[in-house]
């Protein structure tokens, strides 16, 4: 039955863009030379991005930079595009939960690297490749939450925005820094954070560099939930619960769903609809909805 539906289907390029795994915003016909950002990027080393795969289908993706507070480096820049591409294709995925090491989520650049490309040029390649590789983390199949814990600073608190949910410790921190830095958002922060709150309160939060505490942030629907324990190891229990109740399921229906909402977020009314017609067809009779029929469940939960 899938297959009919897709083969009829009279798709939009944007809606093919959803369909297809791995598409990015930037290519060579926008001046983007992604062989070239990477070389440039191997020149700044340090911590990396660490992807842990559960059975139950719920990853878990650290910031791994201690010392400099989880700041980006070049490496991890390229990590996290590997770690994005591994999760595109982990077919038993239902869930992701982003977090950084040693309880604080992340400070953002590494300022080694900030300092040397220092053209804007340098500025704008490097805004494309991190732009490319949250729009794909966002359009993953999977729900996403970011755990944060401690201080989310700059491209940090942008990563935040690229997750489906914002779950914040005690003490914790949001805060977009950049125009302390003489800059603006780049990495698809200032597009996702209007969505999310807003253009009135992105203006303020941005403007103002407000810092977002947890109460602050709950409270303009920055962040869904104040755990209640700031403990690395607590919180990262506390956020598996949550996330739980909504991976609860077949990974094709939570994937089918995730796709959805991602459609209807980044396409027109009609062409939304339509890639919902086709995504139900992947599941419509397929075995979670038989067997569902068959214990007769479907609206006695």
């Amino acid at each position: 039955m899938a297959s009919s539906f897709l083969k009829t289907s009279s798709l939009s390029s944007r809606t093919k863009v959803l369909h297809q795994v791995g598409v990015s915003l930037y290519n060579t016909s926008h001046g983007f030379h992604e062989e070239e950002v990477k070389k440039t990027l191997q020149k700044f080393p340090g911590g990396s991005i660490d992807l842990q795969k559960d059975d139950s289908g719920i990853g878990i993706l650290t910031l791994n930079n201690p010392s400099k507070m989880n700041a980006f480096s070049g490496t991890m820049m390229l990590q996290l595009l590997e770690k994005v591409i591994e999760l595109e294709n982990w077919t038993g995925g239902k869930g992701v939960i982003v977090r950084g090491a040693q309880n604080t989520f992340s400070s953002g650049s590494d300022l080694n690297a900030v300092k040397a490309l220092a053209t804007p040029e340098d500025g704008v390649a490097l805004c494309m490749f991190m732009q490319n590789t949250l729009t794909r983390f966002t359009r993953l199949p999977l729900i996403s939450v970011a755990l944060v814990q401690g201080r989310a600073l700059g491209g940090g608190a942008e990563f935040t925005t690229a997750c489906d949910f914002r779950l914040m410790t005690p003490e914790s921190e949001i805060r977009f820094v950049h125009k302390e830095m003489g800059i603006i958002p780049s990495w698809g922060g200032t597009s996702r954070l209007v969505e999310i709150i807003g253009s009135r309160e992105a203006l303020k939060v941005i403007g103002g560099a407000l810092k977002l505490d947890p109460k602050k942030a709950l409270s303009i629907g920055m962040a869904e939930e104040i755990l209640q324990s700031s403990d690395e190891t607590k919180s990262l229990e506390e956020a598996q619960a949550w996330l739980t109740q909504f991976v609860n399921g077949p990974p094709e229906v939570i994937r089918a769903l995730k796709k959805s909402v991602c459609s209807g977020k980044e396409l027109y009314l009609e062409e939304a609809l339509q890639n919902e017609r086709d995504l139900l067809g992947t599941v419509w009779g397929g075995a979670a909805n038989l067997q569902a029929i068959a214990r007769r469940g479907k609206f006695n939960k």
